[in-house]
């Protein structure tokens, strides 16, 4: 069993997807990164993440480096910051559209907007990470809804994701798209009991399923991050990824809002933990989540 864990590992860090594993000529260096999608990717204007913010050494003053989300471990690979996070004092080459709450359909906003202020070139770099907000909207219409009618509606917001990536790539970006998260793992599904765990993970599935198989199926113009597939590994797992707890929330108060002297241990570093909140990554999550969108950047043919 340990060696099968192992072995999955080694391949979420080592699958190229759609398509990848064609070595690059030169190495694919983005003029900027443009992130789509909810609060995951999201850095407030006062800097602040929705997973567990960090203090800097003095202990008085939040620092937005400090426990960075993922797309700012992609985008540091480049030297690029945020405006909400910058790094050093000249042009921020990374921007968010990322909005809180953000749901498959605000997803098409997003695009829109990018598309209305200047639009994609050839030297994007995209990320795109969204789709949980619809699949708990999607479980809070069960059983009203049979299970039936909200695996298919989770499908149709899969593939309307996909639809959103390929209109991206069509209209010149490179992207790196991210499965959701398994939900059924969450501690939010955990609070739910077995059964509405059970749902939750398969509509998570279907979701994530429609993503997978209407992308387009090339990594020159698309890396594909399994974040559904290290959870549930970690889940398993978890000390292969260094994690302390990855069935519990780390913070005792509200995203944004949580920082690093408000977790529920104290004897744990921010690191230690899979979830923020019930519901969104913590900083143990975001680590790894970063660590295989760089190697898509890094590894795919773009």
């Amino acid at each position: 069993m340990l060696r099968s864990l192992i072995a999955c590992v080694t391949a979420l860090d080592l699958l190229t997807s759609c398509g990848g594993g064609t070595s690059q000529i030169e190495p694919f260096k983005p003029a900027r990164v443009l992130v789509f999608g909810d609060e995951t990717s999201l850095i407030t204007p006062q800097g602040l993440k929705y997973s567990i913010n960090e203090y800097g050494s003095d202990g008085a003053t939040l620092d937005c480096k400090l426990s960075p989300v993922w797309v700012q471990i992609l985008a540091g690979i480049y030297g690029y910051g945020f405006e909400q996070c910058p790094v050093g004092t000249g042009e921020q080459k990374a921007k968010s559209w990322a909005q809180a709450g953000a749901r498959a359909a605000d997803l098409v906003q997003q695009v829109d907007a990018q598309a209305a202020a200047g639009g994609f070139t050839t030297s994007d770099l995209v990320t795109v990470l969204v789709g949980s907000h619809d699949v708990l909207d999607l479980y809070l219409q069960y059983p009203a809804k049979s299970e039936a009618e909200v695996l298919a509606l989770a499908r149709q917001r899969g593939e309307l994701i996909a639809a959103q990536v390929n209109r991206m790539v069509n209209l010149g970006a490179k992207v790196i798209v991210s499965t959701i998260p398994d939900m059924g793992l969450s501690p939010y599904a955990a609070a739910q009991g077995p059964a509405a765990a059970a749902l939750l993970s398969s509509m998570s599935l279907a979701l994530n399923g429609r993503i997978r198989v209407n992308i387009i199926n090339d990594g020159r113009y698309v890396g594909l991050v399994l974040a559904d597939e290290f959870v549930q590994t970690a889940s398993k797992a978890s000390f292969l990824f260094g994690l302390s707890d990855v069935t519990t929330s780390a913070c005792t108060v509200s995203l944004p809002d949580c920082t690093n002297k408000t977790l529920s241990r104290t004897d744990y570093l921010p690191l230690a933990w899979l979830w923020a909140d019930d519901r969104r990554l913590g900083t143990g999550g975001h680590r790894q989540l970063g660590v295989l969108a760089e190697s898509r950047a890094r590894y795919n043919p773009f």
